[in-house]
């Protein structure tokens, strides 16, 4: 029997998840999301296109693979139906490689507006929402009184019409505007009929069915682990949970079942929206990083905050995942910098410590190690021979202060510009 591998972000998202996905997808047979929804936004690079998606696994540009939207992610039906169309119209076929949890839940059009008000109500103390209505959706899983995919084929439009008059009723309590609903409405079934074109399935029959016939599952996250509901950045987080074990209830299996952990990191650290940054620069370096990095939000577009790498929120996440395997991103976007420096420790109350703290406040000071840099094009670069002095210190240090190996760096945006340092650790093409 096959067990689950599994990659996941280890900052606060943004790491490049989605080219990774596309990278290691050859050797797997299916490529599945299990938490979040359409806030997530995987940026891929190759043959002179870009593509972005929000809800669909990064497997998909494989014309072999099967690819789930597992029961732990929750599905806007019409941002689904644009990114599907899209995807339809470049050339890939989704539904027959596609397949969708009966258990995922649905996000209305009324969530976003509860989304916005919600917002709204917070006036100075902002989350920093991408306000397309995740945070509601999952509320109301929690509550009980969600719809779920497979609810359109089970008395569907009374169980709408319930939750839509369960949500105006809070609506106006906000005191918040309903104008445009109706148009919003009716985009949004026009989109449930187009869902009705995919198959749903139960993929957690799916899922360890596909395990016991010795197919190899990918489970891909999104955002990071940063923003993890219970282990992140509280309140400054997402409404899933993004750590490895969030695999096991997003997708319905069991813990044994969980193989290798790939932690994706970025050489540096970005932050979207609102919430504390240790790391975070406010001068040259930082705009540098932003510059050379194209740190806006791919579903978004927000500007990203920059820092230097953080060691001591990367150990932090990665004894939460269990990471087995560490990929390095974007370490091109350091190529000019004279001098790099690193966090290894925290400053609280005068004391140091290499412990990720209950909560993050101003009155965490990072403490940095400063290392030389390697000052040349690396974008360019095949192999890990190639790579400057400087580059494979840095990696050593970061492996050093970790104690994992780094398997791959990415030197660019595009899926050729990746480069494999341990072939031994990863899996092997099938």
């Amino acid at each position: 029997m096959e067990q689950v591998d599994v990659l996941l972000g280890l900052q606060w998202g943004d790491e490049g998840k989605g080219k990774i996905v596309d990278v290691l997808t050859p050797s797997y047979d299916i490529i599945a999301r299990f938490q979040g929804g359409p806030n997530a936004g995987h940026t891929l690079e190759f043959e002179g296109e870009k593509y972005i998606l929000r809800s669909i696994p990064s497997g998909i540009f494989q014309g072999d693979k099967i690819n789930v939207i597992g029961n732990g992610v929750v599905l806007d039906p019409i941002l689904f139906a644009e990114e599907a169309r899209a995807l339809s119209r470049s050339g890939h076929d989704l539904r027959k490689r596609l397949v969708i949890s009966r258990k995922a839940h649905l996000i209305l059009p009324t969530h976003r507006m509860i989304d916005a008000a919600q917002e709204a109500a917070k006036g100075g103390a902002k989350i920093g929402t991408t306000g397309k209505g995740i945070g509601p959706t999952y509320t109301d899983k929690v509550s009980r009184t969600g719809l779920r995919v497979g609810d359109i084929h089970s008395d569907f439009l009374r169980k709408y019409q319930e939750a839509k008059e369960r949500h105006l009723t809070l609506l106006r309590a906000y005191q918040y505007p309903t104008e445009g609903l109706e148009a919003l409405e009716a985009q949004w079934m026009d989109a449930i009929k187009y869902l009705e074109e995919f198959t749903f399935i139960d993929s957690e029959e799916y899922i360890n069915d596909a395990l016991r016939s010795s197919r190899r599952v990918l489970a891909e996250g999104a955002q990071g682990s940063l923003l993890d509901i219970d282990f992140g950045s509280y309140p400054f987080v997402t409404s899933s949970n993004t750590v490895c074990a969030g695999c096991c209830t997003g997708l319905g299996v069991a813990p044994r079942q969980i193989g290798e952990v790939y932690g994706i990191f970025k050489a540096y650290c970005t932050r979207v929206g609102s919430g504390p940054f240790p790391t975070e620069l406010f001068d040259e370096t930082g705009e540098q990083l932003c510059s050379l990095g194209h740190e806006f939000g791919s579903v978004t577009g927000r500007r990203r905050r920059c820092g230097w790498l953080d060691l001591v929120a990367l150990r932090y996440t990665v004894m939460l995942n269990g990471v087995s395997r560490l990929i390095m991103m974007k370490s091109d976007v350091l190529d000019s910098f004279a001098t790099i420096r690193v966090c290894t420790d925290y400053e609280i109350d005068g004391k140091k410590t290499r412990n990720f703290p209950y909560e993050l406040t101003d009155a965490v000071r990072p403490v940095y190690t400063e290392l030389k840099g390697w000052q040349c094009d690396t974008t360019k670069l095949t192999s890990a021979a190639e790579f400057p002095q400087e580059l494979k210190d840095y990696i050593a240090f970061v492996e050093r202060e970790i104690g994992v190996p780094i398997t791959i760096i990415s030197v660019g945006p595009d899926r050729d510009q990746t480069i494999t340092l341990h072939p031994e650790l990863l899996p092997q093409t099938h």
